[in-house]
């Protein structure tokens, strides 16, 4: 009797099992499809500045809530154009991520639209020891003699200044791998402008000479500076203090008044003794 019972409860549960799990298949059945097909992912690693070639991709499913929008669902579509980012092998490639079509690969694929590339001669010390790397941004500091107003007594002085401010690293040297992140030692930066700072800095290195000063890539402060000069550098001693005048002691002179005696006028006689003669007043 109990056996009986047993597997009644085992058949009651097997029941409510399968019609469990009836209902949860038709329910999955039911909800909308999470593929959105196949997009196009990057089969290998590609640098950034290369033409594309439908070799270089393969499709790939991709849910349908984080398709990268402007997708590309055929590889073919991407034969010519230049990649502006690095790619990685899995990742998909989306417009954004591609210059403008009929763009030629290289370097100028990399500059953005109204802008320009001018290259600038570095060293060891000039290049911040090799950690200006592509996609970071530098301040240049040119140091030269400061010129004087005609007609001024004034001497030319020495002088160093930023005058360029959050300048983007393109490339160092040939490279434009933005993935780096090891010092290279380089004797030549090339940087992103725009055409008035082009001009700005071919005359800062033909009249003196370039820094690089590595800035946070998050950081968009202006630094205004004045300049450093050799007077900023080292100021001046005060002057001592002068010592207070000593009083002046002014003497009136009073002048000082003689009277004479007033002449008394006598009666005299002349008076002959013998030889000799005398005169008597009275």
């Amino acid at each position: 009797m109990k056996n009986k019972r047993a597997v009644a409860m085992m058949a009651i549960a097997i029941l409510f099992g399968l019609i469990a799990v009836v209902f949860a298949s038709r329910w999955l059945l039911s909800q909308p499809g999470s593929s959105a097909g196949r997009i196009t992912v990057a089969a290998v690693d590609i640098s950034l500045g290369q033409r594309l070639t439908p070799e270089m991709f393969k499709l790939a499913d991709w849910p349908a809530h984080s398709v990268p929008k402007g997708a590309f669902t055929d590889p073919q579509k991407l034969n010519g154009r230049v990649l502006k980012n690095n790619l990685v092998m899995g990742e998909p490639v989306s417009e954004a991520k591609l210059a403008p079509a009929g763009t030629l690969g290289g370097l100028s694929a990399l500059i953005t639209e109204g802008k320009r590339a001018i290259t600038v001669r570095v060293n060891d010390v000039i290049g911040v020891a090799g950690f200006a790397l592509p996609g970071n941004y530098v301040d240049i500091i040119v140091s030269m003699q400061k010129d004087v107003p005609p007609g001024s007594n004034a001497r030319e002085q020495n002088i160093s200044k930023i005058v360029l401010e959050r300048i983007l690293v393109l490339a160092v040297a040939q490279e434009v791998n933005r993935d780096e992140t090891k010092p290279k030692v380089v004797n030549a930066v090339t940087l992103e402008v725009t055409p008035e700072q082009a001009e700005k800095l071919d005359l800062a290195r033909s009249v003196g000479t370039l820094s690089l000063a590595l800035r946070n890539q998050v950081d968009p402060q202006s630094a205004s500076t004045e300049g450093a000069t050799k007077l900023t550098l080292l100021p001046e001693a005060a002057p001592p203090p002068k010592p207070a005048p000593k009083p002046v002691v002014v003497v009136r002179q009073v002048p000082v008044v003689v009277k004479t005696a007033a002449k008394v006028e006598r009666d005299c006689v002349t008076v002959l003794n013998g030889l000799r003669s005398a005169q008597e007043c009275f």
